[in-house]
């Protein structure tokens, strides 16, 4: 499977989407995750699994502790992977400059006059 189906996959899960809330604020322990949910530590040691395997998150060793952390850098690349549907590029039909577009406009025999 691709990295980025792997990574809608991770995200198509509603308890997988409320771990990365969660994560946002700070890096938890897996005990910390579960104590925000009614579920079994197995069912959120599969979903830690699921989410590390998409690169959504990460895990280091800290003493006895596993702390998880969310791995901001795939969520930009998602980010970027949707911008290519929002925004026309130059060579597409339909591109249009505006006004802070021209100092990256290339010069043309028109405009060099």
């Amino acid at each position: 499977m691709s990295p980025l189906n792997e990574t809608f996959k991770a995200l198509s899960d509603k308890t997988r989407r409320q771990i990365l809330k969660l994560l946002r604020a700070e890096d938890l322990t897996a005990g910390e995750i579960a104590d925000h949910f009614d579920m079994t530590k197995p069912s959120i040691s599969h979903h830690l699994n699921i989410l590390k395997q998409s690169d959504l998150i990460s895990d280091r060793r800290q003493g006895q502790n596993i702390y998880y952390s969310l791995n901001t850098s795939v969520f930009e690349g998602i980010m970027s992977w949707i911008l290519e549907f929002t925004v026309k590029q130059p060579e597409e039909p339909g591109f249009q400059h505006d006004e802070h577009d021209f100092a990256e406009t290339p010069k043309t025999s028109e405009t060099k006059k």
